[in-house]
């Protein structure tokens, strides 16, 4: 999306910001991850995803946006979140927003993690950083590739 500068008329595009939760657990077969399988919202539905995401609301900053997101769509609160990396993203020359996401793991909440939108959430699961399921929407596969290997910068990309 674009919109005309007001005062100079240049054309500038809209950058749609949006915060992502990674919960994170100690499994049996070393940290396992949540992950959601997106149904009925018209992006990557069939792909699995972190377990609560969404746009960050005017007025909003990254972090309410995530505590936010993990009520309204698992039912946690009370996350304790470390911020894992921000990633620019496009598609370069389709027609759709630039994209900044901001990433967070939690290890602690509170609560018991459960569908609470059965329309965009057709699946809840841990699995291991090691074994993810496939498929998992492309730009968040890169952060939990980052996470697993143990080097995610704190700037990452996507599309470019």
């Amino acid at each position: 999306m674009s919109v005309a500068d007001p005062v100079t008329g240049q054309v500038r595009f809209v950058v749609v910001p949006a915060s992502y939760v990674f919960l994170l657990r100690e499994g049996e077969e070393g940290t396992e991850v949540l992950l959601q399988l997106r149904q009925g919202t018209g992006y990557m539905d069939a792909h699995w995803a972190a377990a609560a995401a969404g746009h960050v609301e005017r007025g909003e900053t990254a972090e309410q946006a995530a505590h936010r997101e993990a009520l309204e769509e698992i039912a946690v609160s009370a996350l304790d979140l470390v911020f894992a990396t921000a990633m620019q993203r496009t598609a370069r020359d389709l027609p759709i927003d630039e994209r900044i996401d901001f990433f967070f793991t939690a290890r602690s909440w509170t609560g018991e993690p459960r569908i609470v939108e059965p329309a965009k959430c057709a699946g809840l699961r841990w699995f291991p950083l090691d074994d993810l399921p496939d498929p998992v929407v492309p730009h968040e596969r890169i952060v939990l590739d980052g996470l697993r290997r143990g080097d995610l910068p704190a700037l990452s990309h996507a599309g470019f």
